[in-house]
């Protein structure tokens, strides 16, 4: 694609992951590896903001955390959506496509 970083709005992030947790649960590093992926490699999620984005969303009880051990037998914090975490991806996802087509109708603008 662009060598250019795409700079996420204020707010995205949270978002992406959310949404990335919604498949199940995950550690940070899987959940920055599965927006890359997802993203054709477009998007690079850096530690120093995914983890401080992490702990926001579990002090807002949008995710829980728990330890545990991953496939390479490593101690990790694994995340996983809590209830008011799926309401909470639902509502955003919804602003959000409602946001993506108004500002698509005004670019196709002349």
């Amino acid at each position: 694609m662009t060598d250019k970083p795409i700079d996420l709005p204020q707010g995205t992030l949270d978002l992406l992951i959310l949404k990335a947790l919604s498949l199940g649960p995950m550690h940070g590093w899987a959940v920055s590896e599965r927006i890359a992926q997802v993203s054709r490699e477009e998007l690079a999620i850096q530690q120093g903001s995914l983890y401080p984005s992490l702990h926001r969303l579990e002090r807002r009880g949008l995710v829980k955390a728990k330890w545990g051990v991953t496939a390479n037998n490593r101690r990790a914090k694994y995340y996983e959506l809590t209830r008011s975490g799926r309401a909470h991806l639902q509502d955003e996802a919804d602003a959000w496509s409602r946001l993506v087509a108004v500002v698509g109708l005004i670019m196709k603008t002349t």
